[in-house]
């Protein structure tokens, strides 16, 4: 057999297996629907070789179809206060995502397990330097950009009587971030405030990072949100996407309770909605919810770290998970492929609640 025909029925067995996968598996049945493998090859520019699709993901693991931009989402890493042990399924992740080839990797808080007055210098430095040896450090070798919301056990925004309660942690938090060999890689916008509100260009995608780590977002950050979801670099990017660590409405048991969700949610939802963005990324209630909001996509991560929690109006056992997103930047759509990081099987959207509270499944119309 000469090269080029083994070559052929190489490529062929890869399209074969590729169809029984987009109709067989539970998780594309369920989110990747839109998704259909062309009878002719997509000619990808006038001086670019003729392709298909391609199905990308680790060796082993169910290949979803990447999209124009590829992100993996994680969150809430930490475990108990002070600790800088990370659980097997952070450390697998990490290991796992230069094999998903993405674009960025975006956080939604809780990279470490801070919060807690007694938590001297030392144990803090120790956290973050548990941090970059376990993730930060791993997703710099591979040049994998990393985007981050703080958490309220990174350095919470909580204040009283005027000042930051937990400001010490919020200085150390800074102090990490800034230092130079630690550059997450991101082309940035305003970095101000950083690390815990500012912005981010990657792939003529725009990104807005609030510091969401407490239930309160300042009037002085609502008007800088405003300010930069209303520039041109902003509005003539293709996509517009925002993350903080507390969502705008509650979805998780035990996180419905005031102080753990945004209590302006639905204002800053109009805000958002004013300016076009797609999607409201959001932690800190461990629990993976794919949801929708009038016109705006609100994409709750599941935690990686300890305690996965139960969604409301569910009886499915809870689990910590990954997401990894696959926008299509012509047609203005995600696609979320969704791992149950126990299992490594994917998620099936149609097994998670159509409604709750006032947030709708993804994959429903309102």
């Amino acid at each position: 057999m000469n090269l080029n025909r083994r070559q052929f029925l190489i490529a062929s067995g890869s399209l074969c297996g590729l169809r029984i996968a987009t109709s067989t598996h539970p998780g594309l049945r369920s989110e990747n629907t839109n998704f259909q493998l062309p009878s002719t090859p997509i000619q990808k520019s006038k001086n670019s070789p003729i392709s298909y699709p391609l199905a990308v993901a680790p060796p082993g693991l169910f290949a979803p179809v990447r999209g124009n931009t590829r992100i993996v989402v994680i969150s809430d890493l930490n475990s108990q206060y002070g600790s800088t042990i990370y659980e097997s399924e952070v450390k697998q992740a990490i290991t796992l995502i230069p094999g998903w080839k993405p674009n960025l990797v975006l956080c939604g808080g809780d990279m470490i397990a801070g919060q807690k007055r007694s938590l001297t210098t030392n144990q803090i430095q120790a956290m973050w330097s548990a941090f970059d040896t376990n993730i930060s450090g791993p997703l710099r070798h591979f040049k994998i950009p990393f985007g981050f919301t703080m958490g309220n056990h990174d350095g919470s925004g909580a204040i009283y009587q005027g000042r930051y309660t937990f400001a010490f942690e919020r200085e150390l938090a800074s102090n990490y971030w800034n230092k130079p060999t630690h550059n997450p890689g991101l082309n940035f916008i305003d970095r101000v405030n950083f690390p815990f509100y500012y912005s981010f260009i990657q792939n003529d995608i725009f990104y807005l990072v609030l510091d969401a780590s407490t239930h309160i977002i300042s009037s002085e950050q609502l008007t800088w949100i405003k300010k930069s979801l209303a520039s041109s670099t902003a509005q003539k990017a293709r996509l517009r996407l925002v993350i903080g660590h507390l969502p705008l409405y509650p979805i998780a048991v035990g996180r419905n309770n005031v102080g753990n969700f945004l209590s302006e949610g639905e204002t800053l939802q109009l805000v958002l909605e004013r300016y076009k963005v797609h999607t409201y990324i959001s932690g800190h209630h461990h629990a993976y919810y794919p949801g929708k909001k009038d016109r705006l996509e609100l994409l709750h991560i599941g935690v990686l770290g300890a305690g996965p929690r139960k969604l409301l109006n569910s009886n499915i056992i809870p689990s910590k998970t990954l997401t990894v997103v696959d926008i299509d930047l012509n047609s203005q759509t995600t696609d979320y492929t969704t791992y149950d990081m126990k299992t490594l099987e994917v998620i099936d959207i149609k097994t998670l609640p159509k409604f709750i509270g006032k947030v709708r499944r993804k994959d429903l119309n309102g």
